[in-house]
């Protein structure tokens, strides 16, 4: 696959990681087609773009299925689907308030790995039937995992959840689409300056980059989006979690 000829769907295309990988596919010759729930940003962006927006409810089946059908007709089909979408709430297991809620914890499972499988299932679908290229290819599709699935802090329990279930989906997706010409890979980012981290004060943002290995900094997310690109067009890559963080290790 080269990214000129890619067709992109992306969620949480609007902001952060999504957007900065919805903007360098475009720049670099791709079709993109963003979802999310922000109207607003979205179509905002898409229309920077020349790409489409689709509001999107990742944890619904029927919202994806409308978004994914509106994307292959605006588009002309699917080939490369990247999940961003997420969401990192923070709570310890049991805390001066009581216990973790519940609630937290499941919405966290919900967008982040149910969502990020619900969305990779239905693209998977419209990529299978594609032509198959010299390499027998038809898609690929990205996943969004987090060095906290690895070196999970306190407090991010349920996040560190969701993102260890992208890591461990990885492979039997990957196991489970081989037949049908799909690549399954996974990205795991340390600490990115997405529009979050922008929020916090400068000195909250140097003590955090202060415990990057190297280079002292956090994260740029088109550096998400130059290693996406760099999955898409290497067909060797299967199956696999890449970590992009700098070296950091959470304590």
């Amino acid at each position: 696959m080269k990214i000129e000829n890619t067709c992109a769907v992306i969620t949480g295309g609007a902001s952060g990681l999504g957007e900065a990988t919805a903007r360098h596919f475009a720049a670099n010759g791709a079709k993109v087609a963003l979802f999310d729930l922000n109207e607003e940003a979205g179509e905002k962006v898409a229309a920077e773009l020349g790409g489409t927006f689709h509001k999107t409810d990742v944890t619904n089946e029927d919202s994806v299925k409308a978004s994914i059908n509106a994307a292959r007709e605006a588009m002309g089909t699917i080939n490369a689907a990247v999940n961003c979408a997420g969401i990192a709430p923070a709570s310890t297991t049991v805390g001066k308030k009581g216990p973790h809620p519940l609630d937290m914890f499941q919405k966290t499972i919900d967008i982040n790995l149910v969502g990020s499988f619900n969305v990779a299932r239905l693209a998977a679908e419209v990529m299978a039937e594609n032509a198959a290229d010299d390499d027998n290819a038809r898609g690929v599709i990205i996943n969004t995992a987090s060095i906290a699935a690895m070196d999970g802090q306190r407090g991010q329990a349920a996040y560190a959840a969701s993102k260890g279930g992208i890591v461990g989906l990885s492979l039997p997706m990957a196991r489970d689409l081989s037949k049908l010409g799909i690549r399954v890979m996974a990205i795991a980012p340390g600490i990115f300056l997405t529009p979050m981290l922008m929020g916090l004060p400068q000195e909250v943002q140097d003590t955090l980059a202060a415990d990057v290995t190297f280079p002292k900094r956090l994260g740029n997310p088109n550096e998400y989006a130059r290693l996406a690109q760099f999955i898409v067009e290497c067909g060797y890559m299967n199956g696999e979690v890449i970590r992009i963080d700098g070296a950091l290790r959470m304590q």
